[in-house]
């Protein structure tokens, strides 16, 4: 039997794939990151992080899910985007 992997989609919804996901993320912050991020390894080494865990395919379908980049390993895609995203 060929693994699945749950992503999440541009919509929130999770969904099956034959392929793993190449960004992970945290639904609740709605931020989304490098699976080698060192600041989500620390806190899912710590336990915390797991229960809000979700996967991506692509950075794009991140981005239309509502998430932004990771301040810690996207630090310049999250200065665009904290630039974009400040009240005026």
């Amino acid at each position: 039997m060929k693994k699945k992997w749950i992503l999440t989609g541009p919509d929130g919804k999770s969904f099956e794939s034959d392929v793993p996901g190449i960004l992970g993320g945290h639904r609740k912050n709605k931020i989304y990151g490098r699976m080698d991020c060192p600041a989500a390894l620390r806190a899912l080494a710590r336990g915390h992080y797991v229960k809000q865990r979700v996967f991506f395919a692509d950075e794009e379908t991140a981005i239309a899910a509502g998430y932004r980049p990771c301040g810690s390993c996207m630090k310049e895609k999250y200065l665009e985007w904290k630039k974009l995203n400040q009240p005026k």
